[in-house]
């Protein structure tokens, strides 16, 4: 297999069937306008990120289509109060800073981290990793260009996406689909995703016809100069609940160099117990509306503090939770710039 950051993405929807097979599975396309999952998407689903998750995420689906949030979030969570958009940017414009989050949503810094990866091949040594996470890419219409602007001129080897691309929870996808193909049209590598709890598994296939791999309870082989490096992916953890950390690293052999991505850090125990060193997430937007200095009032990760935003450790397990380039329920941002990360890979 050719190394990943030696060719760029194809947009063309044909090209996926040049993408290398997911644990021996190929890939293939559907129209962007296809809202209704087929018959067919069942069964690839069943096999790919196996039939008790692929059932879960189907049930919840089919009878939550009208949820804000869901899972054990009701009332206690803003997402879910009528006219929390409203109030919010009632509040922000009062106080004088509704202006200020709007800017600021729109700011999106570069950073850079190296992440310690066990038993790294040297030839895999500073390879990078663009992350991208919690895009919410239609939630206002400039969003796909802002984005699209923070991504390009960059050096990396591989982009990766750790989930949530729609705004809304539920409903129609096309502008997100739409925001994504614009957006791919400035990534200059292939490209590696989850899905979010904002998301929908009807976004699998027009993914891949974009060019997005997209991991669902799956790993990939990447080869480099001889050597190989494993990314595995799990399906949503915080909403879905569907992912299966055995399932993604079944094809991943004993001792070899792999990374984890998933939505949410709040599988960050069940993954190191998995067996996995490293991980890549988001969710969290680092609170989003934070204090000043960045304290976020609240996260929608069950985890400690430590992992809701940047660089981390927990026992053996490596991690990084990305704070987002985008934004939920509204777009602003208050102490909490949005990122975009350059991982760069180092042995451990």
């Amino acid at each position: 297999m050719q190394g990943i950051g030696e060719s760029a993405v194809s947009l063309d929807p044909a090209a996926t069937a040049l993408l290398p097979p997911v644990n021996g599975a190929p890939v293939s396309g559907l129209p962007l306008t296809d809202f209704v999952r087929p018959a067919a998407d069942d069964a690839a689903g069943d096999e790919r990120m196996g039939a008790g998750p692929a059932a879960r995420r189907r049930s919840i689906e089919s009878r939550d289509r009208n949820r804000r949030l869901g899972q054990a979030q009701t009332w206690t969570e803003i997402e879910n109060w009528p006219g929390s958009r409203q109030l919010i940017r009632l509040l922000l414009s009062v106080v004088g800073l509704h202006g200020r989050a709007q800017r600021n949503a729109r700011s999106i810094e570069l950073r850079e981290n190296d992440l310690s990866v066990v038993g790294l091949p040297r030839q895999f040594e500073g390879y990078t990793l663009l992350h991208l996470s919690d895009l919410h890419i239609d939630i206002a219409p400039d969003v796909p260009d802002v984005i699209a602007d923070a991504v390009r001129g960059h050096r990396y080897d591989a982009c990766v996406m750790t989930g949530d691309y729609r705004a809304e929870t539920c409903g129609p996808h096309e502008e997100t689909l739409a925001g994504l193909r614009s957006l791919m049209r400035s990534l200059s590598a292939s490209v590696y995703a989850v899905l979010g709890n904002h998301d929908s598994v009807a976004f699998l296939q027009p993914m891949e016809a974009l060019g997005i791999r997209v991991l669902m309870n799956e790993s990939v082989r990447i080869e480099r100069d001889g050597a190989a490096l494993h990314l595995a992916g799990v399906d949503d953890p915080h909403y879905f609940r569907s992912d299966d950390l055995a399932r993604a690293r079944s094809a991943i052999p004993p001792g070899a160099a792999s990374i984890l991505l998933a939505h949410s850090p709040e599988i960050h125990a069940r993954a190191a117990a998995a067996g996995f060193t490293t991980m890549l997430c988001g969710h969290t937007h680092g609170g989003q509306l934070c204090l000043p200095g960045g304290f976020a009032l609240r996260s929608n990760a069950p985890c400690p503090r430590r992992l809701w935003a940047g660089a981390w450790t927990d026992g053996d397990l490596t991690g990084y939770t990305s704070v987002g380039c985008g934004t939920c329920v509204v777009d602003l941002r208050l102490n909490c710039r949005p990122e975009i990360t350059l991982h760069r890979l180092r042995a451990r």
